[in-house]
């Protein structure tokens, strides 16, 4: 919550000079303040969240009581998951709601003062050239630029555990982050289509929709939609096998 306040951005260069700002103090809290944002971030204490300021400060603080707020919200309860994970792996996730945050409030603005299509493209070019939080935060900016590249041609994902984004019906084959390309499959690629024109979330029997997140459990094999399983895209990079509610309550044979 922002106590002081701040002069409101109105140009794509103002927007941008916000951003970068919101998004060094961000980057001090999960980097060299790491230890100070650690001991903020009390599970004991009610939801926290944690703000980026344009002078390149940061806070962790309780959400704005107005409803609607004035600025997008970033993510809320971010203390609660803090000792139920590695602190790697909170802070990784913690980066990927900052980045997200900080796009909201980007393009906030940009819809409040009326951006258009060339100024909000020229916006986003800007905020494109820089690292993300995430990026900055694990160190691999580079690395991950190289994952995304080997994912769109033919590699493999770290994670087992399946994860897809439905495409539109035109298209042959859906995105499995996790597996291989279309031409590697052999035996099993009838299948693959096969249950790709009637597949349905294990959880609640409802076909897919067009860029719903799924996943696969690595047990039984069956797809669920996220929402379904209390899954999100960002907790999904860091599990490495997956399995449904169902098999996790399974007791192994003997």
């Amino acid at each position: 919550m922002e106590g002081t306040p701040h002069p409101i951005p109105r140009t794509v260069e103002e927007v941008f000079s916000d951003f970068k700002g919101r998004r060094s103090g961000l980057i001090k809290a999960l980097t060299s303040d790491v230890e100070k944002f650690y001991q903020q971030c009390d599970p004991d204490k009610e939801n926290l969240c944690l703000y980026g300021l344009p002078n390149e400060t940061w806070e962790v603080n309780l959400p704005v009581e107005e409803v609607p707020p004035e600025l997008p919200e970033p993510a809320l309860g971010i203390n609660f998951a803090r000792d139920g994970m590695q602190e790697k792996d909170w802070l990784s996730l913690v980066a990927v709601h900052s980045d997200s945050w900080l796009l909201a409030v980007a393009f906030y603005f940009g819809a409040r003062f009326g951006f258009g299509k060339n100024e909000r493209k020229r916006l986003f070019q800007m905020i494109n050239e820089l690292p993300t939080i995430f990026e900055a935060v694990s160190g691999n900016a580079k690395q991950l630029k190289d994952q995304t590249a080997t994912h769109n041609n033919s590699g493999k994902s770290k994670s087992s555990g399946k994860m897809q984004s439905r495409q539109p019906e035109s298209q042959t084959k859906v995105i499995k982050v996790s597996a291989p390309p279309k031409e590697d499959y052999e035996s099993g690629e009838e299948e693959e289509e096969d249950d790709e024109q009637g597949a349905t979330c294990g959880a609640c029997g409802e076909s897919y929709g067009t860029d719903e997140f799924w996943i696969c459990c690595d047990i039984c094999e069956k797809w669920f939609h996220g929402k379904c399983v209390k899954i999100t895209p960002a907790k999904a990079e860091h599990i490495k096998q997956y399995k449904c509610p169902s098999c996790s309550g399974k007791r192994a044979r003997v």
